[in-house]
């Protein structure tokens, strides 16, 4: 979702290296204007100061501009560190001394779709086009594919997973029984993390009678991920980090929302289809419990998961 911003900046001549931690890296080294990537050796939580300290040293002089897309208090200390003379970022979380300029976090609930909220970072209000956009090497993209044993176009991506929590995931047994409905293989994409709930959802699908379900979780790099995404017949998915890459590729898809909002975080690509009850004027009673964002249904349905039908989907792929 920070493509567009990095496209805007590579249009105005700027040079650019991003920093990103390694599950993130090779996301940007598929983005054409990104000259270089810094892998950050961070663990995820926690200041680890002498570590960011270190890194800002070495990138001390380096740079006449830092673009900070999260929010975090911890995002904005290596820029500050390295003494680096402009440093754009929204304010919040204590960083005050650490950012300029800095802009206004829009009100809770005033928030734009986040393609917009980090393109503003650049100061310019007149591009057209902010849908992102990702390219691999055809030759890498390639032998990805070879080695898993995959043909373009010959199968479908499940990516089951939602970091965030339960509330944003459709029920294995759905993907599940639209596997089974398929006449192509199924491949499920996920982190190590995802491992059990791809596991179920292959084991059902089989039981329902699928022809070939590849239970990839845990198994790829994000680059092979990434390619088979890009080469996928169609890939069906939760409002997750893949959603956007399959976005990005211009992969069809559908996309399954439930407690968040596709009005906040939808897939940018004209190959996109999204699935939210809460909008769909012909389900009744109406969902007015969402949006919650919540990682868990504090009413103990997901309704606005579990009545999305696999049928439903099946029926926007084919």
């Amino acid at each position: 979702m920070t493509e567009p911003l990095l496209r805007r900046l590579h249009a105005r001549g700027e040079r650019l290296t991003v920093g990103a931690l390694p599950w993130v890296a090779p996301v940007y080294r598929a983005m054409p204007q990104v000259a270089d990537v810094i892998v950050f050796p961070f663990a995820h939580g926690g200041l680890q100061w002498t570590a960011r300290r270190a890194m800002a040293a070495s990138l001390r002089g380096r740079f006449d501009a830092a673009y900070v897309c999260p929010n975090s208090l911890k995002s904005a200390l290596i820029p500050w560190w390295a003494g680096i003379p402009k440093r754009v970022g929204y304010s919040g979380e204590s960083r005050l001394l650490l950012l300029n300029p800095r802009l206004p976090s829009p009100p809770k609930g005033e928030r734009p779709p986040m393609v917009a909220f980090y393109s503003a970072l650049s100061d310019q209000a007149d591009v057209v086009d902010d849908r992102p956009q990702l390219q691999l090497d055809p030759l890498l993209q390639a032998a990805a594919l070879q080695e898993l044993g995959l043909s373009e176009q010959g199968y479908y991506v499940f990516a089951p997973g939602a970091e965030y929590g339960p509330a944003k995931r459709w029920p294995p047994g759905h993907f599940a029984s639209l596997a089974a409905q398929l006449n192509l293989p199924v491949v499920l994409l996920g982190s190590g993390k995802e491992g059990a709930l791809c596991a179920e959802i292959a084991t059902q699908a089989e039981a329902l009678g699928a022809k070939t379900v590849l239970d990839f979780s845990g198994r790829t790099s994000l680059d092979q991920a990434l390619a088979v995404i890009a080469e996928a017949k169609a890939m069906v998915s939760n409002d997750s980090g893949l959603m956007h890459v399959a976005a990005a590729f211009g992969t069809p898809q559908v996309a399954v929302f439930g407690s968040s909002s596709p009005l906040h975080t939808p897939p940018l690509s004209d190959q996109a289809q999204v699935i939210w009850l809460k909008n769909d004027a012909s389900y009744q009673p109406a969902l007015d419990c969402a949006p919650c964002f919540q990682r868990q249904c504090p009413l103990g349905h997901t309704r606005c998961l579990t009545d999305i039908t696999p049928e439903r989907v099946r029926g926007l792929l084919e």
